[in-house]
């Protein structure tokens, strides 16, 4: 067995598969929203443990645990940095060495978007493809690459969808840049957005449902329970990450001209079929190949995607031949 970590920004889902890939334990937990990278991989160890507890085994005896962090990854050395969606990660911290001390066995780390568009390319929506772009709309607005049947990582920071530009000196983003897409899409960026606009007299529905809800963040149910009751700066703001996001998936397929988009994240999959029709909408004016528009799916996996994704970074070693 072997074990797989998703690292978002409001939630740690952590999953223990067998050689099939069928999920046999599972746990997940809050990410921390202070302390920084140390009691995030503290939440992270635990959340492996609970799964390991549910599969019937014990950490050490999994053939390893594979992570998607945000951020980026420094996959030689096992090193994160620059996970802006997480607490107080701005420097290089070694996450690999962390949890592999804690958990005892080996541990591998690759880009959490890039891992999800792994799994929905090998065993979900893109599996009919041999080139997709994975765009995993949640915290953060983050892109995977897979072209002609392998992941394209880049120096490290490929894939990075959100902080392609929609508007010049636009929306400050959580990057610290302005006009990224993710400063109008991310969550994380909703969330700031909208109370600045109540902090300034206009009214909605989103803290309530949040409080009533037992939250402490916007989360993509509390987003999901407003624009069903008509929030009007609900709308108002998904709108504009709608229209955001069409500019910024349009400029990417422009450079890449991949045979698919995949859209999922927190966000993505809980508004489901209508938002993925309007994203697709809102690409159309900005795609360069707008009479052969690629197809857009939404990702099949769901928020297991993340961590059985994270689980294909672990090889099998190769055993010793039985003595005779």
């Amino acid at each position: 067995m072997r074990g797989g970590i998703d690292l978002g920004g409001t939630k740690i889902q952590a999953v223990v598969v067998d050689d099939a890939g069928d999920v046999e334990g599972e746990e997940r937990v809050p990410t921390p929203t202070t302390g920084g990278p140390p009691d995030v991989a503290d939440a992270m160890a635990d959340a492996v443990r609970a799964a390991a507890t549910a599969a019937g085994v014990e950490t050490a005896e999994l053939e390893g645990v594979g992570v998607g962090s945000p951020g980026i990854i420094d996959t030689r050395r096992g090193i994160v940095t620059s996970a802006r969606n997480l607490p107080d990660w701005e420097g290089p911290f070694p996450l690999a060495g962390a949890l592999s001390d804690s958990l005892g066995t080996r541990v591998r780390i690759e880009n959490d978007v890039q891992v999800a568009t792994d799994a929905e390319f090998n065993l979900g929506a893109g599996r009919d493809y041999r080139s997709i772009l994975g765009v995993f709309w949640g915290t953060g607005v983050g892109g995977g690459i897979m072209l002609r049947g392998k992941p394209w990582l880049g120096r490290g920071g490929a894939g990075e969808i959100g902080h392609l530009v929609v508007k010049l000196d636009g929306a400050r983003c959580p990057c610290g840049r302005r006009g990224c897409m993710e400063a109008y899409a991310g969550r994380k960026a909703l969330e700031e957005r909208a109370r600045r606009r109540v902090e300034k007299g206009e009214k909605t529905d989103l803290f309530r449902i949040m409080e009533k809800r037992g939250r402490d963040r916007l989360t993509s149910g509390v987003w999901a329970r407003a624009l069903e009751h008509d929030d009007k700066l609900a709308h108002k703001l998904i709108d504009q990450a709608v229209e955001a996001l069409g500019a910024g998936v349009a400029s990417a397929l422009n450079v890449l001209d991949v045979e698919a988009v995949i859209i999922g994240g927190g966000l993505g999959l809980r508004l489901g079929e209508p938002y993925r029709e309007r994203i697709e909408k809102a690409m159309m004016p900005h795609l360069f190949a707008s009479d052969d528009p690629p197809p857009v799916h939404l990702a099949e996996l769901g928020d297991l995607g993340g961590a059985i994704g994270a689980s294909l970074l672990i090889r099998p070693r190769r055993r010793a031949p039985a003595a005779a």
